[in-house]
């Protein structure tokens, strides 16, 4: 079986796209994406994203397949990816599409800078949404205290359709990201286990983040991650509602609009295609 498939770039998020609209089922299975996600053995990369057919009244469908072969409900990176794969593949002048999620419809838009920008939804607040055990089911599991490694840790956890705890720290540089982001992602505290962004506050309208992500471990950026960032900031008066959060690969603008709803531009970018023998 031979595999056509583009790879793609986030910020150095790094996925391989497959073009997928002929079935409503991804073609390889979870631990074929796993041996393609090898930067030794395989291709390369934090994921395997999958365009499929559209459901209801969406022009397509995403799926995507961790490094570890779990599946998330969402990735921001991946996203504008998709979005970049899909006008690739169909040149016809479109510039916005309605894409089906395991977490929702989620808006991505071409812009003439060659930046996309995302309607990623409305966050979701309370702890059995996201979920987390740190607060009572119907409230906010906001600035609540975890032991982990050893360590108190303050955290507000938000749900951006995959779930995310998010640390205001002093220093990101300063932080054992390998080791305590792996003891975040496994806490009993989070039932489906979690992606855990720890932030450094420049000022009201910027900061940097590191991240570890649930199912793919440290990455160079993570889309949801940065919005559940700025959500978090301005829930705890942190950050006003438009911020650029600085994350390893790069830069994205993040903007919590007043009508509740999230909205994330940045950079997506072909790498190379290639055929891979399964």
């Amino acid at each position: 079986m031979t595999i056509e498939f583009t790879k793609y770039h986030g910020l150095g998020n790094d996925f391989i796209l497959i073009d997928n609209r002929a079935s409503s089922s991804p073609s390889i299975a979870p631990s074929v994406a796993v041996k393609l996600c090898d930067r030794h053995f395989g291709i390369g990369g934090d994921g395997v994203i999958f365009v499929l057919p559209g459901l209801a009244d969406t022009d397509y469908s995403m799926r995507i397949f961790n490094s570890d072969g779990s599946e998330p409900e969402m990735c921001g990176n991946g996203i504008r990816c998709l979005a970049r794969f899909i006008a690739d593949l169909e040149p016809d002048g479109r510039s916005q599409y309605r894409i089906h999620t395991p977490a929702g419809v989620m808006i991505p838009q071409l812009t003439a800078s060659g930046q996309v920008t995302v309607d990623m939804g409305m966050p979701k607040l309370l702890a059995g949404e996201i979920p987390t055990t740190l607060a009572a089911a119907d409230q906010k599991a906001r600035e609540k205290t975890i032991e982990v490694g050893g360590q108190s840790w303050v955290v507000t956890c938000v749900s951006m359709g995959n779930p995310h705890c998010v640390t205001f720290v002093e220093d990101v540089a300063a932080i054992d990201l390998e080791t305590i982001g792996r003891q975040f992602e496994h806490h009993t505290a989070f039932t489906q286990r979690i992606n855990t962004e720890f932030i450094q506050v420049i000022n009201s309208n910027s900061m940097k983040m590191r991240v570890w992500e649930r199912g793919a471990g440290a990455t160079l950026a993570c889309g949801t991650g940065a919005c559940a960032a700025v959500v978090a900031g301005v829930l705890t008066g942190k950050c006003d509602r438009r911020t650029q959060v600085e994350l390893p690969g790069g830069c994205l603008e993040i903007e919590w609009a007043t009508a509740g709803r999230v909205y994330m531009t940045g950079p997506a970018d072909r790498v190379f295609s290639g055929r891979i023998d399964l």
